[in-house]
């Protein structure tokens, strides 16, 4: 069984991410995977700045999310897209996390070996596909394997219902499929 983090790039209340990455996480838990979903509003970083991490060490909630990053073997990612990349909010709980807290950490240790499937919805036509091009490569290039399958949600706005369901049963069985993708592709690599 896979251990997998489930989570948006997203903070906002109503966020189309983040109940986009429910929908996926329940096909992973459907999967078999164990899987956690949390909230980055619920772990509120200051913007990485070194001399603030020299000064105070890392923040208590960075050091919260990168904890939950090391007991998970897979990422399960949905992220708006902001002028063309990834939110803000995810890069910057990238950059904390990443950061050793000991002098025999391995660099990257919260993202080595791990596996991730990536999501985004956005009102526009594209579905965040735009953003997700750049979040690939950042995942891949601090070690994360990221499956080739990916999903972008379009018109967002008309994609989900008022309990935050998809309304559309096919692009739901896709969504939910990429969280069982994951699932799969974690417990073959061993992660």
């Amino acid at each position: 069984m896979s251990r997998i983090l489930a989570f948006s790039g997203s903070a906002r209340r109503e966020s189309y991410n983040q109940k986009l990455v429910r929908v996926a996480a329940r096909g992973a838990a459907a999967a078999g995977a164990d899987v956690t979903v949390i909230d980055l509003a619920d772990f509120p970083m200051p913007i990485f700045d070194e001399d603030l991490e020299r000064r105070e060490g890392m923040p208590e909630a960075a050091a919260r999310f990168k904890q939950l990053l090391l007991e998970h073997d897979a990422l399960l990612i949905a992220s708006p897209e902001y002028n063309s990349a990834f939110s803000p909010l995810l890069k910057n709980a990238i950059d904390w996390a990443s950061r050793a807290t000991s002098k025999d950490e391995p660099p990257l240790s919260a993202y080595r070996g791990k596996t991730a499937a990536i999501l985004a919805a956005s009102p526009g036509g594209l579905g965040g596909m735009r953003g997700l091009v750049f979040l690939r490569l950042l995942l891949s290039n601090i070690g994360i394997t990221v499956i080739p399958d990916q999903i972008a949600v379009a018109r967002a706005h008309e994609a989900f219902d008022a309990a935050g369901e998809m309304t559309d049963e096919k692009q739901r069985s896709s969504v939910e499929g990429i969280g069982a993708r994951l699932h799969a592709v974690a417990r073959s690599l061993g992660s």
